[in-house]
């Protein structure tokens, strides 16, 4: 690897040398490769971060190429898993690093394997459960974590530090209630979420290269159309809080698994237990509609559904957010 690779990273002297060598000897998680995901990955990829590992449940659509940097239309048009596009771009950017793609969904059964390890994780996700474990797995395991979102033109990020700062329930003790805008209702604008990702990626790197007195402990706020960034203070730690206080990590037990309703998608994800023979199931649903498939994952189109399925029997059926209209598919067309 060239000597200076990092060159005008280690110049920086609050980072210097030191900061480098723990940035290279650390291990970071980016859950979700959506708009932040994809940008604060390809950040920490070329800051050096040592061993990056990328979780996403997706797939590349030709939607995700406004603002989701590290794909390209081929990825698009082959259907590809986020998390494998991701690492094949990543791998070229820095080969010097360990890149790991992981295709799932962060869920209670395997929150402590794929999060085992992590120096500091990055919240990329779209949705409150997902964030609710995060952070239930953190505080449970003395980890940094630094919560991210951006819907229209605005954004929002703040670091959760646990024993030092408030953590994320003692500030949304509960999902909010009502139908709440998402990237596909009110859109979103690729500079906003570049921003709050690169705070994001920011937060980061001070935490893996032992910095972590210099992590801003704020509530930062952006809004690229109609205003300007701004920082707010964090609260206190929530002494009745359910996670931190209490240390009742609800959501690392299961009680809250469920099919999900996918965030302003029209779709339903549905995890099963068993894996999915991808060939066999081609061969099977090719005389009753239309099928496209690779190694990562099928796809099965019979209006005014569409489904894809992944090896490990996870499915994400679009057209529909009913969940038994979607179990119904699935057992139909995959099996019960």
């Amino acid at each position: 690897m060239p000597e200076d690779r990092y060159a005008r990273q280690v110049r920086f002297a609050p980072l210097g040398q030191e900061g480098q060598r723990q940035l290279s000897d650390s291990s970071t998680v980016v859950i979700g490769c959506g708009a932040l995901g994809t940008v604060a990955a390809e950040l920490l990829a070329r800051a050096g971060a040592g061993r990056l590992t990328v979780i996403d449940r997706d797939y590349v659509e030709f939607s995700n190429l406004q603002r989701q940097f590290l794909f390209e239309e081929r990825d698009a048009v082959d259907a590809l898993p986020k998390a494998v596009a991701a690492e094949r771009r990543l791998r070229r950017i820095n080969s010097a690093i360990q890149v790991r793609g992981v295709v799932d969904d962060l869920r209670s059964r395997n929150a402590a394997e794929l999060l085992r390890g992590a120096n500091v994780i990055v919240d990329a996700t779209d949705n409150f459960e997902a964030r609710f474990l995060i952070n239930d797995y953190a505080v449970s395991a003395g980890v940094p974590w630094v919560y991210g979102a951006a819907v229209g033109s605005y954004g929002i990020t703040m670091p959760v530090l646990p024993g030092a700062t408030a953590c994320f329930r003692c500030l949304y003790p509960e999902r909010p209630s009502g139908a709440q805008p998402t990237c596909e209702t009110a859109g979103v604008l690729g500079p906003v979420t570049a921003i709050v990702a690169s705070l994001q990626a920011g937060a980061a790197i001070q935490i893996l290269s032992g910095n972590r007195a210099a992590v801003r402990r704020k509530i930062t706020t952006v809004d690229v159309w109609h205003g300007p960034l701004r920082e707010t203070e964090m609260p206190g730690r929530d002494p009745d809080c359910p996670c931190c206080s209490a240390r009742n990590f609800e959501w690392l037990t299961g009680q809250h698994d469920a099919p999900v309703s996918l965030c302003g998608r029209n779709a339903v994800q549905i995890h099963a237990n068993g894996k999915v023979n991808l060939v066999e199931l081609a061969a099977r649903l090719s005389i009753e509609g239309k099928v496209r498939w690779n190694e990562f994952a099928l796809r099965f189109l019979r209006e005014p559904y569409e489904m894809t399925v992944f090896p490990d029997g996870r499915a994400i059926i679009k057209g529909t957010t009913d969940v038994g209209v979607a179990r119904s598919l699935y057992a139909r067309w995959i099996g019960a």
